[in-house]
């Protein structure tokens, strides 16, 4: 999926604002460190942008709403080039997850994943910042069955 120009500089506002929130309220990231990365959320909401247009829906790019779904009931999760999609202890059995992968402004859709489903002992590590289960992309369901 591609992102045009103008779909970038849309996300990548939003991303900018959930970061300045972020340091107004010193918050802490998912791996509880007070880092301030702005690549992370520039991409993130490149990647939540890319499965809306995918779904061909509509993305709200909203900030400070925190464990609402990203897009159309689904959390995004978006990486350079992980092959893992990453359900933090945090995170809901009962969401839903898409692994997207990429760079601005092409991105890939992986596939998703219902949280309790990923949540199992064989994908649990602890040799990791901050133990999650990391769920191989042959796991997951294929994009083309997301039902929205």
């Amino acid at each position: 999926m591609k992102l045009s120009w103008h779909e970038l500089a849309m996300a990548t506002e939003i991303g900018r604002l959930r970061n300045l929130a972020n340091i107004k309220y010193q918050r802490q990231d998912s791996t509880n460190q007070k880092r301030y990365d702005w690549h992370n959320h520039l991409e993130g909401a490149c990647g939540e942008l890319a499965v809306a247009k995918a779904l061909g829906r509509y993305w709200d790019g909203s900030v400070d709403t925190f464990k609402k779904p990203d897009v159309c009931g689904f959390q995004v999760r978006t990486a350079l080039s992980h092959k893992n999609l990453i359900i933090r202890p945090i995170d809901s059995g009962e969401d839903n997850f898409v692994l997207v992968t990429g760079n601005s402004p092409v991105y890939e859709i992986h596939g998703w994943i219902k949280g309790s489903e990923g949540k199992q002992d064989q994908f649990w590590r602890t040799d990791v910042r901050s133990p999650a289960w990391f769920v191989p992309i042959k796991y997951l369901n294929p994009f083309e069955t997301l039902e929205v």
